[in-house]
């Protein structure tokens, strides 16, 4: 494929995220605490999740690996980075979850299916056929901000998730309002963490491809970060006012 076939594809996907993002605006994507049976059939919310989140590992994998660029010590730790978040949410975080038998509409699972195989392609085609970094990369301004911003992000969201995970005790089903850290200032800081991690990646790779991921995460979470928010202050009488949904003080 040439570059410029490559690019056109590219801006289409960019411009989906925009069309994605002013629609959930509108419509909640009905899993986690907005689960709805109107939307077909389920799944186990487990199952979901691994069956959602490895054909991500698997479509940058195969890309890369079988791009005509030599694998070297750049990209390769940009495909590691990705499949170290991946890994996490393909086989450790789903089976943390502590509610076993809560469900997921199949139809999310196919959507997040699609988006991974996608998202996967781009960015394994790209570090495969076109990556063109110098010696210098992994040294470079680009490089040390995107890999600091990219660790504060995953451990902000690894954190979170441990938090709203042992919110509950085993067994439990129902919902606490969460506490402490970066909770006291937003509800969600673990979509917080997810956006400021692929923002970082884009940076740390500054190419087309891994800022179409850092859009389309923006576009997916930021609407459901507000959602959790409007619905945190709709269930809870005692919700605290001052806190925002995603970014402190702001928003």
């Amino acid at each position: 494929m040439e570059f410029s076939t490559y690019l056109y594809l590219l801006v289409g996907w960019i411009v989906l995220a925009v069309i994605t993002f002013l629609a959930l605006q509108r419509i909640i994507a009905p899993f986690g605490r907005h689960t709805s049976s109107q939307f077909g059939p389920t799944i186990n919310n487990n199952i979901g999740w691994m069956i959602m989140e490895v054909p991500s590992l698997i479509s940058i994998s195969y890309f890369y690996w079988t791009g005509p660029l030599s694998p070297n010590w750049i990209t390769g730790t940009m495909y590691g980075l990705w499949c170290l978040h991946y890994v996490n949410r393909s086989f450790i975080y789903p089976f943390r979850q502590r509610n076993a038998n809560k469900q997921m509409p199949l139809l999310i699972a196919g959507s997040a299916v699609f988006f991974n195989i996608v998202n996967g392609f781009f960015n394994g085609y790209y570090l495969g056929h076109f990556a063109d970094y110098p010696e210098s990369w992994l040294t470079s301004a680009f490089f040390i901000v995107g890999i600091v911003l990219f660790a504060c992000g995953m451990a902000i969201n690894l954190w979170a998730d441990n938090r709203l995970i042992n919110l509950r005790k085993p067994g439990e089903s129902g919902y606490k309002i969460p506490k402490g850290g970066l909770f006291n200032y937003v509800s969600c800081p673990n979509l917080m963490g997810e956006m400021v991690e692929w923002i970082g990646f884009a940076v740390l790779c500054w190419n087309p491809a891994a800022l179409s991921f850092a859009i389309w995460t923006v576009a997916n979470l930021l609407p459901r970060a507000m959602a959790h928010h409007r619905w945190y202050q709709q269930k809870f009488d005692d919700y605290p006012e001052e806190r925002k949904a995603v970014v402190p003080f702001v928003l």
